[in-house]
């Protein structure tokens, strides 16, 4: 499973799926914002939660198409399939790899972009937790969406309207996190939510991922 985690990891930053591509998207959103708004200190602070989740869920979107097209295209995935490894574990650190070149920058960049868009300083801790616990059902919402939709040509566009009504749990809690956060209210709630989401999703997804997979290989 490690070598197969390695492999992934080393595929994503060949192919242009790395650390960058999902950074630069995000900081493209955060730049462009306070274009479309004005320079209007109190407005940005209060939109910044919304906005910078929508950014990481975006960037996160960018690259999912990546993740099982190119064992597709070379015939790695029917290997992999027939393999001795279970394919739920393979589902999953595809997920774990997404996450790691996708999601973790953003989380790590996270409050540099706050700065950006004026979050106030209360803020940065909440943004920071909920994107770390959101990200992941991220991924692996996008790993299932992903593949549903292998094989099929132009796939990206349905992937994106399969993927993204499911993403809206994870949008909610983990923008009220990061809301309640820099107002200075409670965050147990919303972070309970946000946890139990991310959860539920990585302990069912990859299940459902595999037999997806199983039906889209025959």
């Amino acid at each position: 499973m490690i070598a197969l985690l390695i492999r992934d990891l080393r595929l994503a930053m060949r192919a242009g799926g790395g650390f960058g591509l999902g950074l630069a998207f995000f900081l493209i959103v955060v730049t462009l914002v306070p274009f479309g708004v004005g320079p209007q200190t109190g407005l940005l602070s209060k939109i910044a939660p919304g906005i910078l989740w929508l950014g990481a869920l975006l960037a996160c979107l960018l690259s999912l198409d990546r993740i099982f097209a190119l064992d597709w295209e070379d015939g790695s995935l029917d290997l992999l399939a027939t393999s001795p490894l279970p394919l739920e574990g393979i589902v999953t650190m595809k997920a774990l790899a997404h996450w790691i070149t996708t999601g973790l920058p953003l989380v790590i960049a996270s409050p540099l972009f706050g700065v950006l868009m004026s979050l106030p300083q209360a803020g940065y801790g909440p943004l920071v937790l909920s994107l770390l616990l959101g990200t992941p059902a991220l991924s692996v919402v996008g790993t299932f969406g992903a593949a549903l939709t292998v094989g099929l040509k132009r796939g990206g566009l349905l992937m994106s309207l399969l993927v993204l009504p499911l993403y809206v749990p994870t949008l909610i809690f983990g923008a009220e996190v990061a809301r309640r956060g820099a107002e200075g209210a409670e965050i147990a709630t919303p972070l309970l939510m946000l946890a139990g989401i991310s959860a539920g999703v990585i302990a069912l997804l990859p299940f459902a991922s595999a037999a997806v997979l199983r039906v889209n290989l025959r």
